[in-house]
């Protein structure tokens, strides 16, 4: 496993502690879980960008287009 050093301000390291002490967890813990939730979320928006244009290439706008597709035998 790499280790990271990365300086953050005052006030999250705050919020950072109270978390850790609320959810019992440590705080590289909880660092860890937010990175990981950021770089996923990262990751479907850069799908979501390259999709989109092909799905409304074939008339796809709406979540109703896309259920109404996948009922499509």
């Amino acid at each position: 496993m790499a280790t990271l050093t990365l300086r953050i301000p005052d006030e999250l390291d705050q919020a950072l502690e109270q978390e850790s002490a609320a959810s019992h967890l440590s705080k590289s813990d909880l660092a860890r879980e937010a990175l990981q939730r950021y770089l996923r979320v990262m990751t479907f928006h850069r799908l979501r960008a390259r999709l989109v244009p092909r799905a409304q290439a074939q008339g796809i706008h709406t979540d109703e287009d896309v259920f109404r597709k996948l009922g499509e035998p």
